[in-house]
């Protein structure tokens, strides 16, 4: 089947060879390759940011976690250090409360009593290293 009469008013005439068309669909492709490349950097960029975002966030439930934590020890520190139950453990422990005649007050104006033995260095202490 033809589609073209073979009598036609130019049909001897050729067509010139575009000799740039190679060098447009170079440039055309490299072009084509930096986008698509762009593209799939901003989505690694998105993707790794979204994995940040959640790692962020179980990070602060996890410090908001220890901050509980911590609050509920300080409070539990708080509750058996009272002085009631101090007493109590003393008790247990077999200590006595203190007697007012058990505490002593030492005049600013006369130098301490210390006894010798505090003050002087022992004989057989070396400094050597």
């Amino acid at each position: 089947m033809q589609r073209l009469p073979l009598k036609q008013r130019y049909s001897d005439v050729y067509r010139e060879r575009d000799r740039r068309a190679l060098s447009r669909l170079g440039l055309q492709l490299c072009c084509a390759l930096a986008l698509a490349g762009g593209f799939v950097f901003a989505a690694r960029q998105h993707f790794a940011a979204v994995q940040y975002g959640y790692a962020s966030e179980t990070l602060r439930s996890e410090r908001q976690q220890l901050f509980e934590e911590q609050q509920r020890l300080l409070l539990e520190k708080e509750r058996v250090s009272t002085p009631a139950r101090l007493e109590l453990a003393a008790r247990q422990l077999g200590l006595k409360p203190l007697q007012p005649g058990q505490i002593g007050t030492q005049n600013p104006n006369r130098p301490s009593q210390l006894p010798m033995a505090a003050v002087l260095i022992h004989p057989s202490a070396s400094f050597n290293r």
